[in-house]
C-alpha cells in the first residue's frame, strides 16, 4: 500500500457532484485513488504542504494533434483558413516518421501537464514513413498522462476529390484491420485505464461515408469511443451541403455517429435541430476555442449547448492551429468568448473549470476521473496562488480569472509528473532539445 497527504489547502474545489469548496482542507491519496477529504487527516507517508495553494481536479483535454508540436507558427499557414492552412501544413507533415510522432507528442503532453492536465485524447489521423499510433502510446506511458489515443485516418485524397494529398491517404481496408490491431493491443476498458483507444476517421472531406459507417460498427463492437470533426467552419458546412445534400448533423446521424459513446471536435457551426439532436443523443463537444480563433472559424455556441444539456468539453487542438498547448488557458478562453457572444455573465470562472475538469472526463465517459472524491482517481493539480499572477486577488479559487496558469504540483494516479513546476518524470531539455532539432531539419 502507498499512500501521501496533501495537508492544509487554501482550498480544496472538488468539482464533485454538489461541487463543494473546501477551505483548510487535506487530501488523502492511497493506491492511486483518493481515501479521504476534509480537514486534520494524517498519513505515514509523504506529506505535500498546499499552504497558500489551490487544489483542482487534473484537466481533461479531449481534443488534439500530438504530432503538430513539431510545427507551430509556420510562415504560409499562420494566417489562413482551416482548408488554406491545412493545404500548406499537408507537405510537411508527409515528412514525418516514427521519431518525429514520438517527440512532438512527448513535448505536447509536458507542455499540457504544465498546464495542469492529467487526461488527454489524441486525435492522430496520419501515418506517414512507418509511423504508428503507438509512438505516441509510448511517449504519454513514459511521461506518466493518462491517455485517450484515437485511431483516426484519411482515406480521399485530392484525385478522388478530397483534401489531402493522395500520399497521406490509406486503403480503407488497411485502416480498418489497423483500428482492429491497435485495439486489441492497446485499449484498457478498466477503472483507471491509463490507456483507452478510440476510432477517428479524420473528417468528412478526407474519408468516405463508408469509412465512417464501417468505424462506427466496429467501435461499437470493440466497445470503444467514435470521434472526428464536425461543423468546424463555414466551409465544412457547405462541403457537407455541397458533397451529401445535408448538414453535418444530419450526416453524422446518418451514418451513426451520435451517441454517448461519440464526442465531435468544434461543432463551432451547430445550428439548433443540432443541438438539439446532440443533446438527445448525449454526443459530445471538444470545444477549442483558441484553435476557433486562431483559423478564424467563429465562436461556438458553448451556452446553449450546454443549456441544451450536450456533454461539453475542452481540447487545446493542434500546436499548428492554436500555437499552444496550455490547458488552463483554453478554459479561460472559453469563459471569455462566451461572455464576448452572450454577456458577462454567460459563463463563470467556475463553470469553464467544470468544463475543464469534470465535463471533459464525462465526454470521454471517464466518471473515475475529473473530481475530487473518495474513490475517484487521484489525479490532482496544486495551483500555488502566492505569486503575482494571484496578488491581490479576493478570491484564489477563481483561477481563471487571475491566475496561475502553471501548476506547482501534479499528479497522475497517484504518481508526482510535475514537482515544483518542473517535469519530473522525463528530462524536458532533452526532449526539447530533439524537438528543435527535428523542426530545423523540416524547415530546411
Amino acid at each position: 500500500m502507498t499512500e501521501f497527504l496533501i495537508r492544509n489547502a487554501d482550498m480544496i474545489v472538488t468539482m464533485d457532484d454538489d461541487r463543494q469548496e473546501l477551505a483548510g482542507a487535506d487530501l488523502l491519496v492511497r493506491d492511486g485513488k483518493i481515501a479521504q477529504i476534509g480537514p486534520g487527516l494524517s498519513s505515514n507517508g509523504e506529506v505535500h504542504d498546499a499552504t497558500g495553494c489551490v487544489v483542482t481536479p487534473g484537466l481533461v483535454n479531449t481534443h488534439h494533434h500530438l504530432y503538430q508540436t513539431l510545427t507551430r507558427a509556420v510562415p504560409g499557414g499562420q494566417d489562413a483558413l482551416l482548408f488554406g492552412w491545412l493545404r500548406t501544413l499537408y507537405p510537411i507533415w508527409a515528412r514525418f516518421g516514427p521519431d518525429e510522432m514520438f517527440i512532438s507528442a512527448q513535448i505536447g503532453l509536458a507542455e499540457l501537464a504544465l498546464s495542469g492536465c492529467t487526461l488527454s485524447s489524441d486525435h492522430l489521423y496520419l501515418y506517414p514513413n512507418g509511423a504508428r499510433l503507438e509512438d505516441t502510446i509510448h511517449a504519454a506511458a513514459e511521461l506518466g498522462l493518462r491517455f485517450h489515443p484515437t485511431r483516426g485516418a484519411m482515406s480521399i485524397g485530392e484525385s478522388d476529390g478530397g483534401l489531402p494529398p493522395d500520399a497521406l491517404v490509406e486503403a480503407e481496408q488497411a485502416i480498418l484491420e489497423d483500428m482492429i490491431r491497435v485495439v486489441d493491443a492497446y485499449h484498457d476498458s478498466s477503472e483507471g485505464s491509463m490507456c483507452r483507444i478510440g476510432l477517428a476517421p479524420c473528417s468528412p472531406f478526407s474519408v468516405s461515408r463508408d469509412l465512417m459507417r464501417d468505424a462506427a460498427l466496429l467501435a461499437r463492437d470493440k466497445g470503444v469511443m467514435l470521434h472526428t470533426h464536425l461543423a468546424e467552419n463555414d466551409e465544412d458546412i457547405a462541403y457537407s451541403q455541397d458533397q451529401f445534400g445535408c448538414r453535418p448533423g444530419q450526416y453524422a446521424e446518418d451514418l451513426g455517429w451520435t451517441g454517448s459513446d461519440v464526442w465531435h471536435a468544434h461543432c463551432v457551426k451547430l445550428d439548433g435541430a443540432e443541438i438539439d439532436l446532440f443533446a438527445r443523443s448525449q454526443t459530445g463537444v471538444a470545444h477549442c476555442p483558441c484553435s476557433n480563433c486562431r483559423l478564424g472559424s467563429g465562436i461556438a455556441p458553448i451556452r446553449r449547448m450546454r443549456d441544451h444539456g450536450v456533454p461539453v468539453g475542452l481540447g487545446v487542438d493542434g500546436s499548428a492551429s492554436n500555437d499552444s498547448g496550455n490547458l488552463v488557458a483554453e478554459a479561460r478562453q472559453s469563459m471569455l468568448l462566451q461572455r464576448v457572444a452572450n454577456g458577462a455573465d454567460a459563463m463563470s470562472a467556475r463553470e469553464a473549470l467544470e468544463i475543464a475538469t469534470r465535463g471533459g472526463a464525462d465526454v470521454l465517459n471517464r466518471p473515475d476521473c475529473g473530481r475530487l472524491m473518495p474513490g475517484k482517481r487521484a489525479d490532482i493539480a496544486i495551483w500555488d496562488v502566492r505569486g503575482i499572477e494571484s496578488a491581490g486577488s479576493w478570491d484564489p479559487a477563481a483561477l481563471l480569472l487571475a491566475g496561475p496558469t502553471r501548476v506547482r504540483h501534479l499528479f497522475v494516479e497517484g504518481r508526482q509528473i510535475v514537482r515544483d513546476g518542473q517535469i519530473a518524470t522525463i528530462d524536458l531539455p532533452k526532449a526539447i532539445e530533439t524537438q528543435n532539432r527535428l523542426a530545423r531539419t523540416l524547415a530546411e
